[in-house]
Formats: structure tokens, C-alpha cells, sequence
């Protein structure tokens, strides 16, 4: 069974910084450039961050010089490190595969982790 298990949000004051963990299962890990998306309040899930199994990182322009994505093959883990954040960060993060139009490789999601910014 492919799984994706997120970890490592919280509350945290704008200008702070968290980092997010994601365990995948290798099935997808291994293959697929993986994903941090996120869902904040009334909005669409958005890709923000993607790595290629090659290291290659593509952002979205609103998190460009604040978060850095990093992959470890070796633990099947993605990690998507969250500077300067501000409270339009606030989402809930989720990460997975992402195909080659940028949309989730999976249809299943992991429960997400929560990310607070509070001014």
C-alpha cells in the first residue's frame, strides 16, 4: 500500500521558521518527483515546492528565497524547510508525487500537516 506520511507543523509566530517531514512509500519515492502542495482556508490545493529525483527544485513564486525542498533517498523522505513565513502560509501542507503536468500523482492523500502563522 503506497503511503504518504506528513510531520512537522505547528504554530509559529510570522518571521519564524518550521520544517516539514514527508515519508513515502518507495514505490513512489523512488520514481516520481515528489511534491509539497498545500490547502489553505477556502482555497485550492496548490503545488508549491517539487524536487526531481535528480535534486532539481522548481518553486512557486510566492515561497521563492523563503522555503527549501530536500529529498533523502535513502529514508524515503521529503522536506520542505519553511523560512520567513508569514500568515499567508497558513494552509494545511500535504506532499506527493508530481507528474510531468504538475498535477498529484496519487488520488489518495496522507492526513496533511497543519501550519499556523500568527502576525
Amino acid at each position: 500500500q503506497v503511503q504518504l506520511v506528513e510531520s512537522g507543523g505547528g504554530l509559529v509566530q510570522a518571521g519564524g521558521s518550521l520544517r516539514l517531514s514527508c515519508v513515502a512509500s518507495r514505490t513512489i519515492f523512488s520514481i516520481y518527483t515528489m511534491g509539497w502542495y498545500r490547502q489553505g482556508p477556502g482555497k485550492q490545493r496548490e503545488l508549491v515546492a517539487r524536487i526531481t529525483t535528480g535534486g532539481n527544485t522548481i518553486y512557486v513564486d510566492s515561497v521563492k528565497g523563503r522555503f527549501t525542498i530536500s529529498r533523502d533517498n535513502a529514508k524515503n523522505t521529503v522536506y520542505l524547510q519553511m523560512n520567513s513565513l508569514k500568515p499567508e502560509d497558513t494552509a494545511v501542507y500535504y506532499c506527493n508525487g508530481v507528474t510531468s503536468w504538475g498535477g498529484p500523482v496519487l488520488g489518495s492523500w496522507g492526513q496533511g500537516t497543519q501550519v499556523t502563522v500568527s502576525l
